[in-house]
This record gives structure tokens, C-alpha cells and sequence, in this order.
């Protein structure tokens, strides 16, 4: 008996290899089954699941739902469709948007977020609906500049737990606290330690509002499926004295942990998320500079991981500066002539520097020599000035683009010149912002810029929030003159520049990038995240644009396109993974059949698994 058994399942496995094989040698290849489509066990009935955020439909549960899973008169009796509903919540958040103001400090923005997230405690699917049919609209509250605020004011807003604490009191225990999390599967983790969240500092525990905002997008704009995501929060300590005193803190309130001490927690950690998901990728968000870079090269060689602040703001510089050469009417390999001063030397402006050296250097020949060439054309200013060789205790990030005192002099300057003086005397091309500091772009630096020796001098004011953004648009199109590119960090109306012309406002904002090279790592099954993975996600945002957009100055293009834009990006990331022998395939597609995808094969691969907020047909086990 037991060998018919097993000559049964053994022709049972060979009748399923065969029926694949012929899936994949058909004209047209079988990929996965889209995301979000399939039939959902559950062991939950009645009350109970009308209180599960992950299940819940609310009034859109149909009658045969209803006897199924014991809901009958627990709901009104009117079966309403999912665009009844938002038509039905839209109208209520237009209506209790100023009502829910916590008095007249509560922005209106605070407003909306609060009401978004009460839908996403109660229906989650409706909830990324909503997201992503405004996402214009709504990505500014889940995210930058919304999301800051949120952070400041966690400790009043925290309703239900969302997303994972590890501290420094769990030392020896997160092996078996990873298995508190309810799901099998995690795709995505987003950590920080809350130590710069944004340009607002140190926040400690509040910090896991980035944490959920930044995966509000990986599933909005990648179609991660929102079972399959966690935010993370270490908590490491705060050196933020306001939270320390505070008693209604959250968090651990002692000094930060440093050195060993400090590694050793985000280690264990590390070593926890992987033994339980070994697929997982996990982005590092928010680290305080000096472990941002150290951390990224520790964890890099041997786990998926990327940190959005050092390689996602980079990536999207670089397509910005890149679409910059393409609005002045030249082709982008020339690129390495713009002459470039960069106002900010944190792990953002870091990161941008030796990607953008990197994307120069490629472009020159990708030799020792190239390197060297494409260094000449940045000047780094920091908060005490130009940094040139003579600075003491320069920070070994910055010091490759430190110059040589006999070089600066003979370009009339010298270490620690102000920002003013060094705009005056390169007549750089661009002007590129990443300091936190808001107005640093005074008037005063401005119109220094007016000399610039470029056709279309470009301004970067990348800096989040929007307080802190370098110049406004208006500072910028008024002072300088209605020839530039302006880019922000945060959203920005356009300018009326009068007579039917517009000043455009690109958000060169990081939610281009990351949730394509998230997407497109898990989908090529690649184990780390490459140098070449993230300069093509970059190359591929900064070729999104038509030659017609560019030269209008647009360089960036409208969040209302971010699903397009991430599958594009994502299955650049993809290919790159195939073409460097880096991808290990992804469920039922190996990497012998990724191999085989063509461009349009590739995009139709990511788009068949990009989750979308339908309503899943729900089984009662």
C-alpha cells in the first residue's frame, strides 16, 4: 500500500512538472498569479473578523460571505460595492477634516492622517484603495511632510500596536521575539533607531512613524502585499534630553547606547529577522550619520539590505542631475562635466557624492584615472565652511572630496569659505542642497548663482521637511530668474511665472526609487542589492522622462504615475540582477526562466506581482 502511495505522489509531482514545463515553452509565459487574487483562509468568524483590519470589508461583505462566516445581522443589509464605500468615506474625511483638529496648533494635514489611519485600523485593503487612487493627495500625509509631524507628536497618536520594538533591554532574547510577529512571510522590514529622523533630529522611540510610512509606500506604490511587511523599531536609547524628562515617553529613557554596546544590539537583531525570513529585505532608514555608512558596509556583502538615506537619496539625485543635463538640451553622458557644490555633508549628501562620482567616473571610462577626474567637479560645504585637506578631524567619509590647498587656492579660495563665496567663484552648474538647514539658499547665495556659466543652472533644495528645505521655488524662480531647475524634497506648488508660464517643481522625493528597488530585488531573488541594481534603478528614473518634459524642466515625473514609475524602475533592477549572474529567481519562476525574459517580459513579470487592495474571496477553515 504504502509503495502505491508513493509511486502515486511521485506520478502526482511529475504530472505538475509537466503541466509547468508546457506553461513556460507556450507562446505566451505563464507567470505568478497576480497578487491579491487568490482565496484567503481564515479561522475567524463573526465579531472577531469584522475587527481584523487585514480581512475586514465592512458593509462590502456579500450575503453568501455573510452566512459563510456567521455575519448575518452583525451589518446593515444593504451589500455596498468598494466605490459606494470610498464614495461614503471621502465624503465623511472632506467633512470631519477640520473637526478632527486637536485644536487650532493641530495643522490640517495632522488631521487627515489621523482619519486615514482609524480606516487603516478597520479595513486595510479599503485603506490602500483610497491610498492609491489619491496617492498626489495622500502620499504627502503618509509620508514627507506629514510623516514628521507624526513622529514629533507619537506619543499622543499611538492607538494599536503597528510593526515590531526590539531595545536594548531585549539583549539575548530577539531569536525568539521575531516568532511574536503573526506572519509565516515577510518580504519588506523598514528599521530605524530614530536617531535623525528627517532634518527634526533625534526622536527616539517616535521614530517607527517613518518606519510605517515608508511601508505605506512599499505597498501603494511596489504592490508589496501589506501582509508581508514590518516596521521596526530599535530602540537604542535617546539623546534627546525634551524625551527623556518626558513621562509619557514610550521608549527606554536612557543615553544612547554607543560603540560595541550598540553594534551588538543591531547584530542580534540582524541575525533574529533572517533566521526566521531569510528572504527578507530590510531597509535601513533615519540612522544617525556615523553609523549609517558603517552599518550599510558591515550588513551589506552578506544580507538584502540598502539604506534609503545614503543609496535611495543618491539614486534619485542622480536621475535629477541626470535629467538636468538632459533640460540644458545635452546628452547625459556628458554628465561629468557639470561642475557641482553639494551643502550638506551628512550620510545624504555622503551618499550623493560618491554615487554621483561613481555614475561620472562610468561615463569616463570607469578606470582609476576617471575616478579621479570626476572628483575635481564637486566642492563640499558643511556647516564650518568649504572642506579642503587643511580641515582637522575631517569625517573619513567627506575627506575624498576634500581639496588639496594649492588647488583651492588657485581658484581664490580657501578652507572654510562660506557657501556664498564658493557659488561666486565655481559658477557651478548646479547647487545642490542636502544640509537640513531651512533658507540656507539665501538671497545673498542666489544671486551669486545668477553667474553661473551654465545655460540652465539647477537648485536642489532636497532637504525634508518643508521647513527645511534650502529655498523655496518662489525664492528661487524670483532671485535667480526663470531659466532654472528647481528641484525639493518636499512638495511644492508650482510657480506663476505670469504670462500663461510656469516655474516647474520637481519633488525629487525617494518614493521614485525605493519601492523599485525593493520590488525588483525580491523579484529577482538577488541576495544582496548591488552598486550596478541601484545606478540602473537611478539610470531608469532619469530616462522616465519624453525629451518634451525635460526641456520644459521637468525632471522629475507626477507622483500620480508612481505605480508606472515603480515598475519600470523594478524591473530595471531585475534585469541588472540577471545581467550581473545575481538573481536566484522568485517562487515559481527560476533563474533559468528569468533568464529567458525579454524587456517587456520582464515588466509584465513585475507587474503580475505587484499586489492590489481587492477584496479576497474568504474561506472559513
Amino acid at each position: 500500500m504504502s509503495a502505491i502511495c508513493n509511486r502515486s505522489r511521485v506520478s502526482s509531482c511529475l504530472i505538475k512538472r509537466l503541466k509547468y514545463h508546457i506553461a513556460m515553452v507556450s507562446n505566451r509565459r505563464s507567470f505568478t498569479t497576480s497578487e491579491g487574487h487568490r482565496p484567503a483562509i481564515v479561522n475567524k468568524r463573526s465579531l472577531d473578523i469584522l475587527h481584523d483590519p487585514l480581512y475586514n470589508k465592512g458593509t462590502a461583505f456579500s450575503m453568501t460571505e455573510r452566512n459563510r462566516l456567521d455575519l448575518r445581522g452583525l451589518l446593515p443589509p444593504n451589500v455596498m460595492t468598494t466605490e459606494q464605500q470610498i464614495d461614503r468615506f471621502m465624503a465623511d474625511l472632506r467633512r470631519l477634516e477640520t473637526q478632527a483638529k486637536d485644536g487650532p496648533s493641530d495643522p490640517n494635514a495632522l488631521a487627515k492622517w489621523r482619519i486615514l489611519n482609524r480606516l487603516h485600523d478597520r479595513n486595510e485593503t479599503m485603506y490602500y484603495k483610497v491610498l492609491i487612487a489619491n496617492i498626489t493627495e495622500y502620499a504627502p500625509i503618509v509620508y514627507t511632510p506629514t510623516v514628521g509631524l507624526v513622529c514629533q507628536n507619537y506619543r499622543g497618536l499611538y492607538r494599536r500596536p503597528r510593526g515590531m520594538y526590539f531595545s536594548s533591554a531585549d539583549r539575548g532574547e530577539m531569536m525568539s521575539m521575531v516568532y511574536n510577529w503573526p506572519a509565516e512571510q515577510v518580504d519588506m522590514i523598514v528599521v530605524t533607531d530614530g536617531s535623525r529622523i528627517l532634518g527634526l533630529g533625534d526622536l527616539g522611540i517616535q521614530g517607527i512613524g517613518i518606519a510605517i510610512g515608508k511601508l505605506d509606500l512599499y505597498v501603494a506604490a511596489a504592490g508589496i502585499n501589506p501582509q508581508r511587511v514590518l516596521p521596526v523599531m530599535i530602540d537604542v536609547g535617546t539623546n534627546n534630553e525634551k524625551l527623556l524628562k518626558d513621562s509619557q515617553y514610550l521608549g527606554v529613557q536612557e543615553h544612547r547606547l554607543e560603540g560595541e554596546e550598540y553594534l551588538a544590539v543591531i547584530d542580534e537583531f540582524m541575525e533574529a529577522v533572517y533566521t526566521r525570513w531569510p528572504h527578507v529585505i530590510v531597509q535601513f532608514e533615519d540612522f544617525q550619520t556615523k553609523w549609517a555608512f558603517k552599518l550599510l558596509q558591515r550588513y551589506r556583502h552578506n544580507y538584502r539590505m540598502f539604506n534609503d538615506d545614503v543609496q535611495g537619496t543618491a539614486g534619485v539625485a542622480i536621475a535629477g542631475l541626470l535629467g538636468a543635463v538632459r533640460a540644458q538640451g545635452r546628452p547625459m553622458v556628458d554628465f561629468p562635466k557639470q561642475k557641482i557644490v553639494v551643502a550638506g555633508a551628512g550620510s545624504a549628501g555622503v551618499g550623493v557624492l560618491n554615487a554621483a562620482r561613481k555614475t561620472m567616473a562610468r561615463m569616463l571610462g570607469n578606470n582609476e584615472a576617471a575616478f579621479e577626474s570626476a572628483r575635481s567637479q564637486f566642492w563640499v560645504v558643511d556647516a564650518k565652511g568649504l572642506v579642503t585637506e587643511e580641515r582637522e578631524d575631517i569625517d573619513p567619509e567627506v575627506r575624498p572630496f576634500a581639496w588639496k590647498a594649492n588647488e583651492i587656492s588657485r581658484q581664490g579660495l580657501k578652507e572654510g569659505a562660506s557657501l556664498v563665496e564658493v557659488v561666486r567663484q565655481v559658477k557651478p552648474d548646479v547647487l545642490l542642497g542636502l544640509s537640513a538647514v531651512g533658507g540656507l539658499f539665501s538671497k545673498e547665495v542666489l544671486e551669486a548663482l545668477k553667474g553661473s556659466t551654465s545655460t540652465r543652472p539647477a537648485i536642489f533644495a532636497m532637504s525634508n521637511p518643508t521647513k527645511n528645505a534650502e529655498c523655496t521655488p518662489e525664492e528661487a524662480y524670483s532671485i535667480v530668474g526663470d531659466h532654472i531647475i528647481y528641484a525639493s524634497g518636499s512638495p511644492f506648488k508650482n510657480v506663476d511665472l505670469g504670462n500663461g508660464r510656469i516655474g516647474h517643481v520637481n519633488q525629487g522625493n525617494n518614493m521614485y526609487l525605493f519601492p523599485g528597488i525593493g520590488l525588483g530585488t525580491l523579484l529577482s531573488g538577488s541576495e544582496i542589492v548591488s552598486d550596478g541594481m541601484l545606478q540602473a534603478a537611478a539610470e531608469r528614473l532619469a530616462g522616465y522622462m519624453t525629451e518634451e518634459e525635460v526641456l520644459n524642466g521637468v525632471i522629475y515625473p507626477s507622483t500620480s504615475r508612481i505605480r508606472d514609475i515603480t515598475k519600470e524602475v523594478a524591473a530595471a533592477v531585475v534585469k541588472e540582477a540577471i545581467q550581473e549572474d545575481l538573481a536566484e529567481g522568485y517562487r515559481g519562476m527560476d533563474v533559468r526562466e528569468l533568464q529567458k525574459l525579454n524587456e517587456e517580459e520582464i515588466l509584465e513579470y513585475v507587474e503580475n506581482n505587484m499586489w492590489y487592495p481587492e477584496y479576497p474571496t474568504l474561506v472559513y477553515k
